[in-house]
């Protein structure tokens, strides 16, 4: 009967929520007003369903809702924002990239090195003011299988991995709009890049090499990075100004 009502209660989530449960990952591009039916289905998440197996990624609570809702404070009800998130972990079959056999030395007898590449956030948003972030949440994890022969001659083998996260921004401006750059500068960690277009528009690219020890922290880091892209240019005039000069 407990399993009957937790499966009905899994049917009625909003149908992103409910693929984010069973196959951890979705990818859809929505108005933004229609993304704020998912972030209340996920808010309302532990309320309904309670069995571990169905439980949402942490990454989902921590990152991806929150970022949400900033970038829908900042668009128009009817513009188009897209997501495509991945939160079924870097070590997969379908992320997987350069695999190599490692030289060795006795004791150790073979060493298997493998790379993975896991972009589990990425957005693409078209903001009220005309322009386009673009936003690429990317893991690069190091995988080194190690085959060992103890004194005892038992052999063992041990995982070790080394991960790395890269946090990458883009805003395309509309035609015309102006660029300075900011004092005081970005900080060294963060890198910013400035591409004038032929067309006359101006591409504005942030990026950073990030920790990945806590995932609370990305959240952070993120608007960290891509506020960085909004120090250079003017801020958006708001109505009541905007009537005031008229």
């Amino acid at each position: 009967m407990f399993w009957r009502k937790q499966r009905k209660a899994l049917e009625r989530l909003h149908p992103l929520h409910r693929q984010l449960v069973e196959e951890r990952r979705f990818s859809a591009t929505l108005p933004s007003a229609d993304w704020t039916a998912l972030v209340a289905s996920l808010a309302a998440h532990g309320q309904a369903i309670t069995r571990r197996k169905w439980q949402v990624p942490d990454r989902a609570a921590s990152t991806v809702v929150p970022m949400l809702r900033v970038l829908q404070e900042d668009m128009e009800p009817g513009a188009f924002l897209g997501v495509t998130t991945d939160l079924r972990g870097p070590v997969v079959s379908d992320k997987s990239g350069e695999s190599r056999t490692l030289s060795v030395r006795p004791p150790i007898r073979s060493v298997r090195e493998t790379f993975y590449t896991d972009p589990w956030l990425v957005v693409r948003a078209e903001l009220r003011d005309g322009s386009v972030l673009e936003l690429a949440v990317v893991d690069r994890v190091r995988q080194r299988r190690i085959v060992k022969k103890n004194r005892n001659g038992k052999i063992k083998t041990k995982t070790k991995s080394k991960p790395a996260r890269a946090v990458r921004a883009t805003r395309r401006l509309p035609k015309g709009m102006a660029v300075a750059e900011p004092a005081p500068r970005a900080p060294g960690w963060l890198t910013v890049r400035v591409q004038q277009k032929e067309n006359g528009r101006t591409v504005l690219r942030a990026s950073a090499k990030v920790s990945t020890h806590d995932d609370h922290r990305t959240l952070g880091q993120i608007l960290t990075v891509t506020g960085e892209l909004f120090r250079w240019t003017p801020p958006r005039a708001s109505a009541a100004t905007t009537r005031r000069s008229r």
